[in-house]
């Protein structure tokens, strides 16, 4: 048994070295004097998102707007949102958003649903106001049901009083 442990040990570590000389390799002194000098290879990476999509939408003009409490008429800073991605929506003539439009945990679920499509429907507006195509925007309304933030307090609620705009894709 000790010998067949030892010849096991023998051809391991005479596997090992195999393995570690095909990965060494020595520089071809001959190749380098003879060759020209090449460009430099340089990688290029991503400078950001896809130009025109989702991830744009939401790095560089902001996807989402909010809501006082019980409230569907907008504030200067949603307005402002807006009218960068009007902007935005216009440098893309193809595509298409779903304005969805959202509220807070408090009331029943009919109002919350009723409440979120007087949103949608007030960004919608603002958008078509600012020259967007009324036939690009389709709003619907998710009341309560999809909120960003999970408790009960104020913090929670604001995140979740919103209309979002969602790029659904040429054609759409």
């Amino acid at each position: 048994m000790k010998i067949l442990n030892a010849g096991l040990r023998v051809v391991t570590m005479a596997g090992l070295m195999v393995v570690v000389a095909a990965c060494s390799s020595t520089p071809d002194e001959n190749a380098s004097a003879t060759s020209t000098p090449s460009a430099p290879v340089t990688q290029t990476q991503p400078s950001g998102p896809t130009p025109g999509s989702q991830q744009d939408l939401v790095v560089n003009v902001g996807d989402r707007v909010f809501f006082e409490t019980d409230r569907s008429d907008l504030t200067s800073a949603a307005r402002a949102t807006l009218q960068r991605q009007a902007a935005w929506l216009k440098l893309y003539p193809a595509l298409s958003v779903a304005m969805e439009g959202h509220a807070d945990e408090r009331g029943t679920r009919d109002y919350n649903l009723a409440l979120g499509a007087r949103r949608a429907n007030a960004a919608k507006s603002y958008l078509v106001s600012l020259g967007v195509d009324p036939s690009r925007i389709r709003t619907i309304s998710y009341g309560k049901e999809r909120p960003v933030a999970l408790c009960s307090s104020e913090s929670c609620w604001s995140q979740n009083r919103r209309a979002v705009s969602v790029v659904s894709g040429a054609g759409s």
